[in-house]
């Protein structure tokens, strides 16, 4: 009986660390506001980028779409 017993104790036991470790959760799964900040940081710098250089940037697009040719195309 006594086997029994301790089984069911051991059982308890791994089971209470399992919850533990379920409830205390892990840190591995990413820094939520840090994500936020570089989202936010990336949409400002590119918000500058546009401000500062936005015609030039369309013109060098422009020239690479006119570049482009299709299949057997020279």
């Amino acid at each position: 009986m006594s086997s029994i017993v301790r089984a069911t104790r051991r059982h308890q036991d791994r089971l209470a660390a399992a919850l533990l470790t379920r409830l205390g959760g892990s840190r591995d799964r990413g820094d939520v506001p840090g994500w936020v900040l570089i989202t936010l940081m990336t949409a400002g710098l590119v918000t500058v980028l546009w401000a500062l250089a936005g015609e030039q940037l369309q013109r060098i697009f422009q020239e690479a779409i006119s570049g482009v040719t299709g299949p057997g195309g020279s």
